[in-house]
Parts: structure tokens; sequence; C-alpha cells
């Protein structure tokens, strides 16, 4: 990935920097796009009752596409063939209709419990997708169980706001859990296969192949008209839906920058720890009491992330073997010096 590092940018933003310097330009956007777009969802869904997960989906796609285009993409920029993004399409489409409609049957404790565990099941499943094959140390798996298990202990702490789970909500966001775990390694094995991928390419493609996967549930279920109707009565809804599709794809962008830099893993866990900054957040602009539940929930967000961070600073198998290839490059180099003088027409293929 050093080379797709090194020609990455984020809305005119060279990411060719030190990695702090990248998590900390990716991380802002990815963080302002979604509180943005919790904000959104919250007066959509429980203030207006509307519940069209499909629909907003399918509206939210074609914005996409109207800001990808004014970014200056164009489809001669592609890098990658049609058919890469066909499996990434439909489960990234799936993921999206199938969390925004859960909220018609669960209430928002109950989804952060389900969504906070997406880390898991995408470091699990990163082990069987074709071109990444990506396995995880032990001490990460306990680091992402302390992040989940403590954002779930922070979500509960709140006597008033209990769980209410339904059987169609369970399943609906079990469905979004399990399409979550490939995406995010589906979209990294891609940039892994080809660094030259942009992130551009990579929302645009799995947007316009991902759109008429979303007609079937939509008229299956009836949603299509029903949504229609009621827009139209409320015709300002698609303003709030409009803006909450521009920062959504700010937040989506700057998503696929961390997944291109450092992995689908550690992104995953990066934005359920947005679920806990969104929670406490809360608490704070609303001055509600924090409890000793809270408390520890916190504590163990922040062991899980500290843990997680371990890598950075004590030496992995994989970097030690990069070190390795490193030496061997330096001896290597020295040999071709006295070659290359004597063979200059062979000098670019030894480079």
């Amino acid at each position: 990935m050093k080379n797709g590092d090194q020609t990455r940018f984020l809305f005119g933003i060279s990411l060719h920097r030190p990695k702090w310097q990248q998590f900390l330009i990716c991380s802002f956007g990815f963080f302002f796009g979604y509180l943005v777009n919790g904000v959104c969802e919250e007066y959509v869904y429980n203030r207006l009752q509307f519940s069209y997960g499909w629909y907003f989906t399918f509206v939210q796609g074609f914005v996409y596409l109207i800001l990808i285009r004014l970014q200056g993409f164009t489809m001669k920029q592609m890098v990658n063939p049609w058919n890469s993004y066909v499996k990434l399409s439909s489960v990234l489409m799936g993921s999206h209709g199938l969390t925004k409609g859960s909220l018609a049957y669960l209430n928002y404790p109950a989804q952060i419990m389900f969504k906070s565990t997406k880390v898991l099941p995408v470091m699990i499943m990163g082990a069987f997708v074709p071109g990444l094959r990506r396995k995880y140390s032990l001490h990460e798996y306990i680091s992402a169980l302390l992040l989940v298990v403590g954002l779930i202990l922070f979500t509960l702490a709140d006597s008033q706001t209990s769980p209410n789970f339904s059987i169609i909500g369970v399943v609906m966001i079990s469905g979004a859990l399990i399409m979550d775990a490939f995406l995010g390694n589906f979209q990294e094995a891609i940039f892994t296969i080809n660094p030259e991928t942009t992130q551009m390419e990579m929302l645009f493609c799995s947007t316009i192949v991902g759109i008429p996967f979303l007609f079937v549930p939509m008229v299956l279920t009836g949603e299509l008209f029903k949504a229609w109707s009621s827009c139209s009565q409320y015709p300002y809804v698609y303003g709030v839906l409009v803006f909450e599709a521009m920062a959504t794809f700010i937040g989506q962008v700057s998503v696929l920058s961390l997944i291109a830099i450092f992995g689908a893993a550690t992104t995953a866990m990066i934005t359920t720890a947005r679920k806990a900054v969104t929670l406490l957040l809360s608490y704070m602009i609303f001055t509600k009491p924090l409890t000793e539940r809270h408390g520890l929930g916190l504590l163990l967000i922040s062991m899980g992330i500290i843990l997680r961070m371990l890598p950075d600073t004590k030496p992995s198998p994989r970097v030690q073997v990069s070190n390795v290839n490193v030496k061997k490059s330096k001896a290597f180099s020295k040999e071709l010096e006295s070659v290359v003088d004597e063979r200059d027409e062979e000098k670019k293929p030894l480079i």
C-alpha cells in the first residue's frame, strides 16, 4: 500500500504524510460526516416517522453520483473492470438499506448494541476474502472485544432507554452486520490488489452498480410508492436527504481512505469508537448524569483503543518480514551499482 499512500488524496488534501496525520485527517472527515448524518436520521425517522430505508438509500445514491461528478471523476479514470464491483455493490446497498430500515423496528440503543459488534465479524471474515486472507493476533481480537463490550455497557447504562427488540428488526440488522463484514474486506481487497484505485472510483462504481439492486426490495415491499407519496406531501424532506447525503459523502470518502491506508478492521474499530463519541457528546450537550456503568464502559473502550494501538510501537511479524526485505534490498542494491555502470541498457528493468 505504500504507492497508494503516496498518491492518495482526500478532497484535494494530499495524504502523502506521516501515519498519524493521515489518521487525523481521515478520522476528522469521517466523524464530521457521520455526526451530521446521525442528526438527520434522527429527525427523519423519529420526528417525521418516515421509515423508508431502501428509498432513502436510492436518493442518496443519486446525490453521490452528482457529487462525484463535481469532484471531476470520469469513467476514463477507472483502473478496475466493472465486474470487480458487482459483489461489493450488492452488499453495500443491502447494508445501507437494512440498516436504515431497521430503525423502524429497533430503537436507538438496540441498534447500537448490534452495530457496535461490527468489528468482530469484519476481522473474522477477513481471513476468507480472496486477495486478502488477513489474520489477526489474539491481542487484536481482545482489543476489539473490549471496545464492543464497553460500548454496549455505555449504551445500556441509561435505564430509561432500554433496548426495544423486534424479530423483524433483529433479522434486518443481523443481515446488515453480515454484509458489513464482507463490505469492508471487499473494499480493502480491491485497494490491495490494485493500489491505483481511488476512493472516487470505488464509491462511483459501487453506487452506480448498486442502485439497480435497490429496485427489487422497493417494489416487492411497496416502499417505492409509499415513500414517493409521503415525501410528496412533505417536499422539504428531500432537502434534508440531500443535506444528509452530502455529509455522508464526506464521511464515506474518508472511510474509504482509512480502509486503503489502515485496513478494514482498524477502520471498523474507528467507526465503532465514533458511536461512543456520539453518545458521550449527547450526554455532555444535554447534561445527562453519568453513572458508574457509564464510567466502566468508557474505561473498557479506552482499554480497547489503547491495546489496538500497541502494534505501532511493538513490531509485528508482518513488520519484521518487511524489515528483512529492506535489508536484503539494500544489499542487493549495492551489487547492482557495479552492474548498472556496465549495463546501462538494463538499468530500467533492474530498478
